[in-house]
């Protein structure tokens, strides 16, 4: 009788063992899953509440009380200062589209351009400005692939713009500007200028681009080319290797 016992005992460990492991990875995988539903949504939340908090403590101390709608109000609103801020930014931009506006520009400009020191960071920032807002501009408006930093080794790049002067006369052909970022900070990088003829250009978009810095690799857009396309880039990449 005992040892009928005892084998009953241990054919039901088993058994229960399974249960647990069942419940556990389940509750194992519902826990990831939260972390995926919560964490970019809460992330993004934060962000957009510290930009927003950020440019209230910058903006609401200049306003002068009797236009504070806070002075009026028992309670504090979110968002006020970004209110007042995109407003602002809106009215100097129509401002400087009329007569007066555009002779006041280029009185500024004329006094920063004779400031030793400010010139050079004024002229700079304003150029940077110009090209990346500009609606003409390519910069930042496709992605490619470049070998770097050695043959076979490929990183991800943006094309930013056509040099011109010197780096093109001097480069032997048609270059390309290509910004490299690193991950997972893409506001850092290095910047090459490049042959057109040894860029790889890609169909994701730019911000699929920058998603993939940013996650390492992780986050991977979808393949767009036409299976023709596949076949022709795999065909020439074969040609290449077997070329080397």
């Amino acid at each position: 009788m005992a040892d009928a016992s005892n084998s009953e005992q241990s054919g039901t460990r088993p058994v229960r063992v399974s249960i647990v492991g069942g419940v556990v990875l389940r509750l194992r995988a519902y826990f990831f899953a939260g972390i995926l539903i919560t964490a970019p949504i809460s992330i993004t939340v934060y962000l957009a509440w510290a930009l927003i908090h950020w440019v209230d403590g910058a903006v609401i101390p200049l306003i002068p009380a009797s236009y504070n709608p806070e002075t009026y109000l028992p309670f504090s609103v979110p968002g006020i200062g970004l209110l007042i801020l995109l407003v602002g930014l809106t009215l100097i931009g129509a401002l400087t589209a009329n007569l007066v506006g555009r002779m006041l520009v280029r009185g500024s400009d004329r006094l920063l351009n004779r400031t030793p020191v400010v010139r050079g960071v004024y002229n700079a920032l304003k150029q940077i400005f110009e090209t990346v807002l500009s609606q003409k501009s390519q910069a930042f408006r496709e992605v490619v692939l470049v070998e770097y930093a050695r043959k076979g080794v490929w990183a991800l790049g943006f094309i930013t713009g056509t040099p011109e002067g010197e780096i093109q006369d001097l480069g032997g052909g048609a270059l390309a500007s290509v910004f490299v970022p690193t991950t997972p900070n893409p506001t850092s990088g290095f910047l090459l200028f490049l042959p057109e003829r040894e860029l790889v250009r890609l169909g994701m978009t730019v911000e699929e681009g920058i998603k993939m810095v940013v996650s390492g690799g992780i986050v991977s857009p979808p393949d767009r080319r036409s299976p023709d396309a596949t076949k022709i880039h795999a065909v020439a990449g074969l040609r290449s290797f077997s070329g080397r």
